[in-house]
């Protein structure tokens, strides 16, 4: 390099190594802006740099960098009882990452091959068909895992490119064990049998689809969580709100479109036929209004003349112990309980 360098230097191409490196600047690629699976590379970075001491905290950072506010994260895979299929919202990132160290996970980075991107007015979208997902293994064997499968990425186009969705279909994996450790218990059958068996189910751990399941039951009740958080409100009447809320968007007629009055030019007819159109028209005026006061003399009971019971959960046991509560809603809009 030196050599390199020096020669250069007596041909006059440049005179000082800052030179150099300003020419190599600009000779690289264009900044994320425009290049998304420079993200990628800057979040494996980030997940290298994670230490043992990393709290809540430090993957609300993490998901804060790389997913946009409303973001979604989608899991589709295959195991023994058939297809799954996992959506988590934006709250729920985090701890879907920090799950997968939790399972023995030390090391977590993402190889993409051959993506294709496709630029839309505010969005960047990214399809890789050769995805790999590498874990490292520590316990309970030094293992690597690769799993591959199909990734598509939604960015945002502006400066942060944030992720706002992320699909990654699991088409197969592959455990890795070193050849030294089979070499070390070649003598031990036990252990040949224990390092057999696979670690992971589909490239993920256990702590992770465990995690995933509970989601399951986390993310429906992301709105209870936010009103109590918000309003300050006991589970039940959180309960309530959102079931109240709910039957009034089923009960409400949809909003009818807006329709422009057409202008049309008035002409000239004749006294007859001015005075039978008046006629006609008061006629059709007196029908509208007997059809509307009709119409307002119509309750809400008589449109909706039995409502049934809405089964629910609640967060509190309920007398005997049990945590399913029937609650009865009126058609005056008031609430009964039914243990």
């Amino acid at each position: 390099m030196y050599l390199v360098s020096s020669l250069y230097k007596a041909k006059g191409l440049f005179k000082t190594t800052s030179e150099k490196l300003l020419l190599d600047f600009k000779r690289r690629h264009t900044p994320y802006m425009v290049q998304p699976e420079y993200r990628i590379y800057e979040m494996n970075k980030r997940l290298q740099s994670r230490t043992e001491d990393s709290d809540n905290l430090w993957w609300d950072a993490f998901a804060t960098e790389f997913f946009e506010d409303d973001a979604t994260l989608t899991l589709s895979f295959c195991l023994e009882d058939g297809p799954k299929r996992y959506t988590i919202g934006r709250t729920l990132i985090p701890r879907y990452f920090s799950t997968v160290f939790e399972g023995g996970v030390t090391d977590l980075y993402y190889i993409l091959k051959h993506s294709k991107e496709s630029y839309h007015n505010s969005s960047i979208t990214v399809d890789c068909d050769q995805c790999t997902m590498v874990t490292q293994h520590g316990k309970p064997m030094f293992t690597k895992v690769c799993t591959e499968g199909r990734l598509i990425l939604e960015f945002t186009f502006d400066d942060l490119m944030r992720i706002k969705t992320w699909h990654f279909t699991i088409r197969q994996y592959r455990e890795l064990v070193p050849r030294s450790i089979l070499a070390m218990h070649a003598q031990d059958p036990q252990v040949l049998e224990q390092l057999s068996k696979n670690i992971t189910r589909m490239g993920l751990t256990n702590f992770t689809l465990n995690y995933l399941r509970l989601c399951v039951i986390l993310e429906p009740m992301q709105e209870l969580m936010s009103r109590h958080k918000t309003y300050n409100l006991s589970p039940r009447d959180c309960l309530k709100t959102c079931l109240f809320q709910k039957w009034q968007r089923m009960v409400a007629p949809p909003a009818e479109p807006t329709r422009q009055p057409t202008t049309k030019r008035r002409k000239r007819k004749n006294s007859t036929s001015s005075t039978s159109n008046s006629s006609a028209g008061n006629n059709a005026n007196s029908t509208n209004s007997k059809k509307k006061s009709a119409a307002a003399n119509l309750s809400l009971s008589s449109q909706v003349p039995e409502l049934g019971a809405l089964q629910s959960c609640s967060l509190n046991p309920g007398r005997d112990g049990a945590l399913c509560h029937s609650t009865a809603v009126t058609p005056t809009g008031q609430f009964k309980e039914k243990h």
